[in-house]
């Protein structure tokens, strides 16, 4: 790219690595993130917020469509608002778990034994609910359309839940169907739609997970 180009910068910040750098790099990558699990059962013990900032900071790096950067975190950890998403999101489960999902989901979900409970939404210290921007909004009113938003907040979500592992934090995906009642209780504008709540923190020290695998490398790769 030529430096002289209007609105571009020479590119900063890359560091190249040689073959053997790269392959221990990667390696030691999957050994990390191999170890995240999704947790249900956390402590109520507070990290410190200037982690939790970083690692959000770090999900706004995510690429975007057109560079909209379509996303908003809203970030709960006061006790009433919490418990106000509990009780409205253990409202939609219950309908869910008593004739609102096929059998077939329910039978899907069975090996993780879930059910409409949902204490870890007041005992995490954290609820993040991330917020898909369909739109944007103008000084003036004007609405500015957002492209791929719903690619761009995936990406960025993973990239959250791959940096809070990093720092020791446990991670929940929780997505209530449907889920509304985010926008109202956590007092987000009609123009964003809630991605997921996620649920962060300590695991707890009795915590368990499921025992399931993960597909295999030729189970989900092909190379053409």
């Amino acid at each position: 790219m030529n430096d002289s180009v209007q609105g571009f910068v020479p590119l900063a910040g890359y560091t190249g690595y040689d073959d053997d750098e790269m392959r221990m790099r990667a390696a030691n990558f999957y050994s990390e993130v191999g170890r995240r699990r999704t947790v249900r059962e956390f402590s109520s013990r507070v990290p410190p917020r200037d982690v939790l900032d970083n690692c959000l900071r770090g999900a706004g790096t995510a690429p975007s469509g057109a560079n909209m950067q379509p996303w908003h975190f809203a970030v709960v950890d006061d006790a009433d608002v919490k418990k106000k998403i509990r009780i409205a999101a253990e409202e939609e489960e219950s309908k869910f778990y008593s004739g609102g999902a096929p059998q077939e989901w329910l039978d899907a979900l069975e090996p993780l034994g879930t059910n409409p409970e949902k204490p870890f939404l007041e005992t995490a210290p954290w609820l993040i609910g991330i917020f898909e921007e369909s739109y944007g909004l103008l000084p003036d009113g004007r609405r500015v359309k957002h492209y791929y938003a719903r690619e761009s907040i995936g990406i960025a979500t993973g990239i959250l839940i791959t940096a809070l592992h990093h720092v020791g934090l446990a991670t929940l995906t929780h997505t209530p169907s449907p889920m509304g009642f985010l926008n109202e209780i956590m007092q987000r504008p009609p123009n964003e739609r809630c991605f997921l709540l996620l649920v962060v923190g300590y695991p707890s020290e009795d915590a368990s997970v499921p025992d399931i695998g993960r597909k295999s490398l030729d189970q989900f790769t092909s190379h053409l």
